[in-house]
C-alpha cells in the first residue's frame, strides 16, 4: 500500500486571545526509505487503498500521536478521525480510540477528535459522538462550509469545534464578497450553536485578519508553523501573534474613523434632505447626488415601515424615480427593527448593519433618520464598497 515509516506530524494552533500554543492537530506523514518526509494524505483518498490497511496505517499513527503527546504539560491534541471507521464498528462493541486512552493513562480532555468526512452511517456516528462526549472528548467537524450536508452534521452531531473550510476562507479574505458574507454566516452560526471555531490553513496576515474578523478561537497555518515533527514551546508565537492582532485593531479602528466620516457626511444628507421635503419635496430640487458617492437612494416610510415615497435612486447623471415600491412595508427588515431599536431622538443618525441588497447585489448599509416627532423616517441606502478609506495616520 506504501513505502515508508508511518509517523505524525504536529502543527500547532494558535489561541487567539493569549498567542500561545493552545493545542496541535496530528497529520500522517510517510518518512521514505531515503529520509524524505511525504503526506500520508493522499492514501486517505484514493479509491484503490486497501481499506483495511489505511485502518491499520491510521490506527498506527494515532497511537503513535497520542503516546507522543500523552506528557505534555497543557493542551489539546486534535486527531482526524474517518466516519467509515466508525460505520466498520459492531454496535455497541468498545470504541478503540477509548480503548487507547485507557490504555496509556491519558486524560479524555486532551483529545479533539475531528471528523472528517461527510460518509458513513449518521446514526452510528452520531452514538459514537455522543460516547466520545460522555467520556469528557471534545468533537469537532472539519472543512465546515465545504459541503451542503455540513449542516446536517451541525444539527446532528452537535460539535464542540468547527473548523472553518480552508479553501473557502481563502477565497473570503482574498475578496470574493459571496464567500465573505457565507463564511461570516457560518462563523455566526458556529457562535450562536456555542461552538468553538477554528480557522486552518492561514498563510497572511490578510487572511488572519478575516479570522480574527469572523470571532476565530484558534488559528493554524504556515503564518505561524509548517507542521514538524516535534512540540514547540508554548510561548513560541506570543510576540508575533501579539504584532499581528495589533495590527488587525488598528485596522479595525481605521474602519471605526472610516464610519465616523460617513456619519459626518449623513448628518449633512439628512440635514439637506429634511429640508427638500419641508420645501415640498420636488424631485428636481433634491441636492446633488455626486457629492455622495456611496449614495445608492432614498425614500419615505411611516413609522410602521410602510414606503410612503417612491424611491430616488442616484445615477451618474442625477437622479431617477422610482415608484414601483411606494405601500410596500419594510418593518420586517432586519435593518428596520435596528434602526427602531436604537433611535431615541428625531436627529439621531442610525446606521444599519451590512447586508446584501437584493436587487443590485451590492453591500449595502441603510441609514435613518426620524423626524416630525417620530411619524416619518427618511431612509438612506449606502454601497458600502463605496465609502472612502480613512487615511492612514
Amino acid at each position: 500500500m506504501h513505502n515508508g515509516q508511518p509517523l505524525p506530524y504536529f502543527q500547532p494552533l494558535i489561541d487567539t486571545a493569549t498567542g500561545r500554543i493552545a493545542g496541535y492537530e496530528a497529520l500522517a506523514r510517510l518518512r521514505l526509505e531515503d529520509g524524505r518526509i511525504v503526506s500520508a494524505g493522499p492514501l486517505f483518498t484514493d479509491p484503490q487503498t486497501d481499506p483495511d490497511a489505511l485502518l491499520e496505517l491510521d490506527r498506527s499513527i494515532r497511537q503513535q500521536a497520542l503516546e507522543l503527546f500523552r506528557d505534555q504539560p497543557e493542551g489539546f491534541i486534535s486527531i482526524n478521525i474517518s466516519p467509515l471507521w466508525i460505520s466498520r464498528l459492531i454496535s455497541e462493541q468498545p470504541l478503540p480510540s477509548l480503548q487507547l486512552l485507557e490504555q496509556l493513562g491519558m486524560q479524555p480532555g486532551q483529545l479533539v477528535f475531528e471528523i472528517t468526512e461527510l460518509q458513513g452511517d449518521i446514526r452510528q456516528l452520531r452514538d459514537a459522538v455522543a460516547r466520545y462526549r460522555a467520556h469528557g472528548i471534545r468533537v469537532a467537524i472539519d472543512d465546515f462550509g465545504a459541503g451542503a450536508s455540513m449542516l446536517d452534521r451541525l444539527l446532528d452531531l452537535e460539535p464542540d469545534i468547527i473548523k472553518l473550510d480552508a479553501q473557502l476562507l481563502r477565497q473570503a479574505a482574498n475578496g470574493n464578497s459571496h464567500s465573505r458574507e457565507f463564511v461570516r454566516a457560518l462563523a455566526l452560526m458556529a457562535e450562536r450553536s456555542g461552538c468553538e471555531v477554528i480557522a486552518e490553513g492561514i498563510e497572511n496576515q490578510r487572511e488572519l485578519h478575516f479570522a480574527l474578523e469572523c470571532g476565530a478561537r484558534f488559528v493554524q497555518g504556515y503564518l505561524f508553523s509548517e507542521p514538524r515533527e516535534g512540540f514547540q514551546p508554548v510561548d513560541s508565537y506570543v510576540e508575533p501573534f501579539a504584532s499581528m492582532r495589533d495590527a488587525y485593531v488598528k485596522q479595525q479602528q481605521q474602519e471605526r474613523q472610516r464610519l465616523a466620516v460617513l456619519r459626518q457626511s449623513l448628518h449633512t444628507l439628512f440635514g439637506e434632505l429634511r429640508q427638500w421635503l419641508e420645501q415640498g419635496a420636488a424631485p428636481q430640487r433634491l441636492p446633488d447626488p455626486a457629492r455622495w458617492p456611496w449614495l445608492l437612494r432614498c425614500y419615505l416610510c411611516d413609522a410602521e415601515g410602510t414606503q410612503i415615497s417612491p424611491n430616488f435612486d442616484a445615477t451618474a447623471t442625477g437622479w431617477e424615480t422610482d415608484p414601483a415600491l411606494l405601500d410596500h412595508n419594510w418593518s420586517w427588515r432586519p435593518y428596520f427593527h435596528q434602526i427602531l431599536e436604537e433611535a431615541g431622538e428625531d436627529s439621531r443618525v442610525i446606521l444599519s448593519s451590512p447586508y446584501r441588497d437584493a436587487s443590485s447585489q451590492a453591500l449595502c448599509m441603510t441609514s435613518g433618520l426620524f423626524f416630525n416627532d417620530s411619524r416619518h423616517l427618511l431612509l438612506v441606502d449606502i454601497d458600502v464598497s463605496r465609502i472612502p478609506a480613512t487615511p492612514a495616520a
